[in-house]
């Protein structure tokens, strides 16, 4: 945030076409000096002021639990190839049949009565530790994509570089509190050793909260081992340090990767994010209550899991809600039925008396445009007013999590800033009430000099460091450049400006031994 500022020259920014041309070079050189610097302070975790919204009534909520209790019972959830998953469950009353576990109505969420409703997410550096569940929110990046649009407008497999630069660019946005999981997928190295690669960035390059891998089950453990080094083992035993994506092989499926992985995370008291991964037509019915029904049954099932491994682990009740085109069969985003999935999954979730993750930033579109604005717009503000807790895809999602885009990353998380603002509220204190200003300037005047707004004008309103609000003119003396131009100049500067944060030389020469370590106990595979 630029304190320098005159009042005077931020209102003749907004001056019709009065301006000289010097005026312009004025205008184009304050904004430099608000963009050009790198980010501004860190913001912390948002604790939301605001209101959820609600789409379902109490008769609404109760049809859809006593529906999924029938799918539970009656149709069941597969456990795949995983006999330890299968004996825990028979153990604890649940009628299994082949890989197929029925549950009793009540025995999940009777096991889910030991998981936290609220929890702390540590980070190497204390001050930037978030608090899941309750009334906060936590913005993470995007996850999982093979390919990145480029600074250079190229659209290509992701490298290591890649996967470094977004976590610096996560390290550095102010709004995102979570250097996330896997930003990019490598794919110029080995798949069974880039997880090692991809873990160290995280943690050498930022020092906000990380998620863990979850491909292979010993790549989970090289997670928690990694974690150790930082933590200490006592420390991870004891306290989350790392949140971890086991999605729902929806429909009504957990497969042996995502159970193997789990159970790791689980036993080292690590927070798992339940997340069925639906896109409704295809892997969930075409309507909101079908599919509602079917995602409390998959998180039902998947959270009380962890409760069967350890008591006390904090798990999420997650959802990735899409639809599908009906003539393609493609996914669509930016639609109404997702958002009324995510709002009522949302409601659900507060029932169960767990911290929620859906949403993000999402988009179909292929670039950085307006169907790309418009599509993640309405699934972002959907994500901050249904109350979620942890929100992957938060920024720098494009082409359906095909691609991470850096420019679309600088223009979502610009837009996160302003849900961290609509999230503040309404401020009602004396100041904020004005009484003072609307005394001063009385009838027929305006405010733009007064007492008031000399004193609260520079923490006032949100300032976008990427939107354009001048006029015609002045928007073409500074060269008429689109948001997409802007971003990418913005996105250069900040990785020109990026500093690492301090990390114990012993640390990361113990990260560095075990990586080598490991690597050099594999032979390459690309498979």
């Amino acid at each position: 945030m630029d304190q320098d500022i005159e009042l005077a020259g931020a209102v003749a920014d907004g001056d019709g076409g009065r301006r000289s041309r010097g005026a312009g070079r004025g205008a184009a050189a304050r904004r430099a000096a608000r963009t050009g610097g790198g980010p501004g302070p860190s913001l912390p975790y948002i604790t939301r002021k605001i209101r959820e919204y609600e789409v379902l009534d109490e008769e609404g909520l109760s049809l859809i639990e006593a529906n999924a209790d029938r799918v539970l019972e009656e149709i069941g959830i597969e456990f795949r190839d995983d006999a330890e998953a299968l004996a825990l469950w028979k153990e604890a009353g649940a009628d299994i049949r082949g890989e197929r576990v029925h549950f009793p109505k009540g025995l999940c969420r009777n096991l889910l009565k030991t998981a936290p409703k609220e929890f702390t997410w540590h980070a190497r550096n204390p001050e930037r530790n978030c608090h899941v569940g309750g009334k906060a929110t936590i913005f993470a990046p995007v996850y999982g994509p093979p390919f990145v649009r480029d600074l250079e407008g190229n659209r290509r497999y992701a490298t290591i570089e890649d996967f470094r630069n977004f976590v610096k660019l996560a390290y550095m946005a102010p709004s995102m509190h979570s250097s996330g999981g896997t930003v990019c997928e490598p794919v110029d190295i080995p798949v069974n050793k880039r997880h090692l690669d991809m873990i160290y960035s995280h943690i050498k390059y930022s020092d906000k909260p990380f998620m863990g891998s979850v491909t292979a089950p010993e790549r989970a453990e090289d997670t928690i081992a990694m974690a150790k080094l930082v933590f200490g083992d006592d420390f991870v035993e004891n306290n989350c340090v790392t949140l971890n994506l086991i999605n729902a092989n929806s429909p009504m499926v957990f497969d042996e990767t995502m159970v193997g992985a789990l159970k790791v995370y689980a036993r080292h008291n690590q927070a798992s994010v339940i997340s069925p991964f639906i896109l409704s037509g295809a892997m969930s019915p075409v309507t909101v209550a079908g599919t509602l029904t079917q995602i409390l049954a998959e998180v039902l099932a998947g959270a009380s899991f962890t409760q069967l491994i350890r008591k006390g682990s904090p798990v999420l009740f997650g959802t990735f809600a899409a639809s599908i085109s009906m003539q393609s069969g493609a996914p669509t985003f930016g639609t109404p039925e997702p958002s009324l999935v995510s709002y009522g999954a949302a409601q659900l979730a507060r029932r169960l008396g767990l911290p929620f993750r859906t949403g993000g930033s999402l988009c179909a579109s292929k670039v950085p445009d307006a169907q790309a604005a418009h599509e993640s717009a309405n699934t972002l503000n959907m994500t901050l007013l249904a109350g979620t807790n942890f929100v992957l895809h938060a920024a720098g999602w494009l082409e359906g999590g095909l691609v991470s885009s850096y420019e679309k990353f600088m223009i979502d998380q610009d837009q996160l800033g302003m849900m961290q603002k609509m999230a503040e509220g309404v401020d009602l204190s004396e100041n904020a009430q004005a009484l003072d200003a609307i005394r001063e300037v009385g009838p027929g005047s305006h405010y733009l000099g007064c007492a008031h707004t000399q004193a609260n004008f520079q923490s006032a309103f949100y300032r976008s460091p990427l939107a354009d609000n001048n006029s015609f003119e002045q928007w073409e003396i500074e060269g008429s450049k689109r948001i997409e131009e802007r971003a990418n100049a913005l996105c250069r500067s900040w990785l020109d400006a990026y500093e690492a944060p301090p990390l114990d030389p012993a640390i990361d020469e113990a990260l560095l031994a075990f990586i080598q370590k490991k690597k050099d106990s594999m032979p390459d595979a690309f498979t």
